[in-house]
C-alpha cells in the first residue's frame, strides 16, 4: 500500500479510515500549527462516467461545506489536487462518530439525546438557510467532540438548491435513513433532512432503527407503514416524544416540521409535557396497550419485551409528573453629510470560531476562562436575591418576684399593711435572626454546561452577531446586534431574565446580509481566545445632526490591514477607511498601511457628520492578514454589491489560510 507523507503543505500523520471513495488522514498544518483531517479520493485515470461522477460529488462537498461556517458543522479549510489525488482539508474532530457509539450498543440518557439532536438541528437550520441540503443525515455523519458537541460531517451528496445540479431521478442516500421522496427519486428539499433527523431521534430514544431489512424491504416500509411509537419500545422514551417523531417522519414532506428550528422547538415543548394520565382498571375494559412503565428516567439496560395485553392498574399520576419534572431538569441614509447612515448605540461585537468532541452520556467539559465584562449603562443587570430569615423560637419572658410586705413603723388609721408596688418586669432579650446562608456558586462543570447551551442558542440565531460569556456567579452577559424581533423570548427556557445582562441592540433586517458575511470572523458567545478586533464609537453612540462620527479600534493579535465601512439603513455604503481620493469633497487617498498587533487606532474625518435621513445604522470593521479586495471600491456604493463582494473576499482569504477578525457597532442618528 502506498504511503503518503504530505499533500500540498500538509504533513500526513496517520490514516483515520478508508472507504469506497478514498482515505481520510490525520494531517498537520505547519503554518497555522493545527491538526486537520484530510479526505482524499483518487482521480480517474480514464474518463469513466462513474468515477467522474464520484469526483464531481467530491468537489461538490468542498463547494457546499466550504460556505458553511457553524459550530455544529465540520469546517472545510482547503481543497487541492495532485497528479493522482484530490483532497479536502477539514476541521479535525477529536471524538468518535455517533455510529461508533451506537455500534457498541451505547444507550443515551434523554439529556444526551436532546443535546445531540439540538446540535444537529442547529447546524441543519444554518445550512438550510443558505440553500444547502445534506441529503445523507445518519449516525456516521454526526461527529462528536470530546466535550460532547455534535458536528455534521460529509456534505458529499449535498445539493445547492439554487443550482442546476438539483434534479429528480437521482437516488442518493443511506436506505435506513432515506425519506420517501428519496426512494421515489423525486426532487428533495430541506424536509428530507428533517425526515432523516427524525429517524436518528427514533434510534437514540429506542436503541433501534424504525425500519430494518434489505433495500427493498426498507423501501416498502418507508413508503407504506408506520413504525411502533418510541415509548412502546423503550421505558425511557417519554410518550410526548411520540408525536414529535411521528411528525418528523411523516410520509408527505408538507406534513413534517417546516424547518429544523421548528423541530428543535417541538422537542423542548415535549420535555415540558406531563405523561398522559392512566385510566383506572375499574373504569374501563381491558386495554390492549403497553404495560405500565415505572417512572425511571435513565436506564442503560435494554428495553424489556412487552407482555400480553393486560388491564391497566389504577395508580397515582404523581410518579409520572415527577418523572416529567426529572426529565425537564435533565435536558434542560445615507445622510451623514453625503454618505453616513446610523444605528443604535451598541457594544462592539467581536468574532471567531469554536471547536468541540465524543458524547459520552456523562461527559464533563473543563471550564473556560472567564472574561471581565463591564455592563453597558442602562442595560439589564442581574437582580440580587434576598433570603427571608426563618422565624425565631419563642422565648418565655422573665417576671420579677413580688416584693414582700413591709410592716408599718408608725400607727396608721387602717389596719391594712402598705404594700410596695412591684418593680416592672425585665424585658426578655430580642431574638436574633439566623445569619443568611452563604450563596453557593455554580461549579465549573455547571458553568461550562450553561456556556455550551447559550452558545448553541446564539449560533442558531441567523440574523445576529452575539458575543459574551458566563460569569463566575452564573450570570450570562450577551452583547452584539440582532436583526429580528425579540430574540430574548427564545432564551428564556435557558436563562431567566434575572440572570441575564442583556447588551444586544436591535437593527432592521436590511442588515442581515452584513451580519451573515461577518458571522464567521466575529468571535461567537463563549469564545474568548480567537482573534478579536475591538470597535466602538468614540464618546456617545447617539449623535445629532451635524455631530462628528469618530470610532476607536484595537487591532487583533496579528499584523493586519484594516477596512471600516458605514452601512446605512437605506441600503448605501460609505467606505470610511481606506478612502479613495475625491477632489470634489477635498478627500485624499489613504495609503496602504499594515497595523501592528494590538495597535490602538482612532478614525475620524471632518466630513463625517450626521445628516438626513435619520435612523439606526451600522459601522463594520474587518482586519485581515493581507489585502482583502483586489479591486479599489469607490467611496460610496450600494450595500447589496459591497456585501456580496465582502463575503466572497472573506471566503477567498479563508481558503488561503489568511487570518481575519471582524466587528460591528451600531449608532443612532437623530435630528
Amino acid at each position: 500500500m502506498e504511503t503518503i507523507e504530505a499533500l500540498g503543505k500538509y504533513e500526513i500523520k496517520r490514516a483515520l479510515g478508508r472507504g469506497a471513495m478514498g482515505t481520510v488522514y490525520e494531517g498537520w498544518d505547519p503554518i497555522i500549527a493545527r491538526r486537520v483531517a484530510i479526505k482524499t479520493v483518487r482521480l480517474p485515470e480514464n474518463a469513466d462516467p462513474e468515477t467522474e461522477d464520484a469526483l464531481a460529488r467530491f468537489r461538490r462537498e468542498a463547494q457546499a461545506a466550504g460556505r458553511l461556517t457553524h459550530p455544529n458543522i465540520v469546517g472545510v479549510y482547503d481543497y487541492g489536487e495532485t497528479s493522482d489525488l484530490a483532497y479536502i482539508v477539514m476541521e479535525f474532530v477529536d471524538g468518535p462518530s455517533l455510529k461508533a457509539l451506537l455500534d457498541k450498543n451505547e444507550r443515551f440518557a434523554l439529556a444526551d439525546t436532546i443535546r445531540v439532536m439540538q446540535d444537529l438541528l442547529s447546524g441543519l437550520q444554518f445550512s438550510h438557510e443558505r440553500g444547502v441540503v445534506h441529503r445523507d443525515i445518519k449516525p456516521a455523519n454526526v461527529m462528536l467532540t470530546s466535550t460532547g458537541q455534535a458536528k455534521i460531517a460529509d456534505f458529499g451528496i449535498a445539493r445547492i438548491e439554487s443550482s442546476s445540479m438539483t434534479q429528480a431521478g437521482t437516488l442518493l442516500g443511506t436506505p435506513a435513513y432515506m425519506s420517501p421522496e428519496q426512494f421515489m427519486a423525486q426532487v428533495v428539499d430541506a424536509r428530507t433532512d428533517i425526515y432523516s433527523s427524525g429517524v436518528l431521534l427514533y434510534q437514540l430514544l429506542t436503541g433501534e432503527r424504525p425500519f430494518e431489512g434489505g433495500m427493498s424491504a426498507i423501501m416498502h416500509k418507508v413508503l407504506n407503514t408506520d413504525p411502533p411509537a418510541p415509548s412502546e419500545l423503550s421505558v425511557t422514551a417519554p410518550p410526548p416524544f411520540d408525536a414529535v417523531v411521528r411528525r418528523a417522519m411523516a410520509k408527505r414532506p408538507e406534513d413534517r416540521f417546516p424547518t429544523a428550528s421548528a423541530f428543535a422547538e417541538a422537542m423542548q415543548t415535549a420535555l415540558t409535557k406531563p405523561a398522559a394520565p392512566v385510566i383506572a382498571a375499574e373504569e374501563t375494559t381491558l386495554v390492549a396497550a403497553s404495560p405500565p412503565r415505572q417512572p425511571a428516567v435513565r436506564s442503560s439496560e435494554p428495553a424489556p419485551s412487552r407482555p400480553a395485553a393486560a388491564p391497566v392498574p389504577k395508580r397515582s399520576s404523581m410518579p409520572i409528573a415527577a418523572a416529567a419534572a426529572i426529565l425537564l431538569l435533565a435536558a434542560t441614509g445615507g445622510g451623514a453629510w453625503w454618505f453616513l447612515s446610523r444605528t443604535h448605540g451598541s457594544a462592539p461585537v467581536a468574532v471567531a470560531t469554536s471547536s468541540t468532541s465524543p458524547v459520552q452520556p456523562t461527559s464533563v467539559t473543563p471550564p473556560v476562562a472567564e472574561p471581565t465584562v463591564t455592563p453597558a449603562p442602562g442595560k439589564v443587570t442581574p437582580s440580587t436575591t434576598t433570603t427571608t430569615p426563618s422565624p425565631a423560637p419563642f422565648v418565655q419572658p422573665q417576671i420579677a418576684p413580688p416584693t414582700p410586705v413591709v410592716p408599718p413603723t408608725t400607727p396608721a388609721p387602717s389596719t391594712q399593711a402598705m404594700i410596695a408596688p412591684p418593680p416592672p418586669a425585665i424585658p426578655a432579650p430580642m431574638p436574633q435572626p439566623p445569619p443568611p446562608p452563604a450563596v453557593q456558586k455554580p461549579s465549573a462543570a455547571e458553568l461550562d454546561a450553561l456556556r455550551r447551551r447559550v452558545a448553541q442558542w446564539a449560533s442558531g440565531q441567523s440574523c445576529a452577531l452575539l458575543g459574551g460569556d458566563v460569569g463566575e456567579s452564573g450570570t450570562v452577559t450577551l452583547n452584539g446586534v440582532a436583526g429580528h424581533g425579540d430574540i430574548r423570548q427564545s432564551l428564556l427556557p435557558i436563562v431567566p431574565p434575572s440572570e441575564t445582562d442583556w447588551q444586544v441592540d436591535s437593527v432592521a433586517r436590511v442588515f442581515c446580509p452584513v451580519m451573515t458575511a461577518l458571522h464567521r470572523i466575529v468571535p461567537p458567545f463563549g469564545d474568548m481566545n480567537g482573534p478579536r478586533l475591538r470597535l466602538q464609537m468614540e464618546g456617545k453612540s447617539r449623535l445629532h445632526d451635524g455631530e462628528a462620527v469618530r470610532v476607536k479600534l484595537v487591532m487583533p493579535d496579528f499584523p493586519s490591514r484594516l477596512r471600516v465601512d458605514y452601512i446605512a439603513h437605506d441600503g448605501s455604503v460609505q467606505h470610511l477607511y481606506p478612502q479613495q481620493a475625491d477632489r470634489k469633497n477635498s478627500l485624499t487617498a489613504d495609503p496602504p498601511h499594515t497595523f501592528a498587533p494590538g495597535e490602538p487606532v482612532t478614525l475620524g474625518n471632518p466630513a463625517w457628520v450626521i445628516g438626513e435621513p435619520y435612523g439606526t445604522d451600522m459601522i463594520i470593521a474587518v482586519a485581515s492578514s493581507e489585502q482583502l479586495f483586489d479591486r479599489r471600491p469607490d467611496n460610496q456604493e450600494k450595500a447589496e454589491t459591497y456585501v456580496r463582494d465582502l463575503q466572497a473576499a472573506i471566503d477567498a482569504l479563508s481558503q488561503r489560510n489568511g487570518r481575519l477578525a471582524g466587528a460591528a457597532v451600531t449608532l443612532e442618528a437623530l435630528p
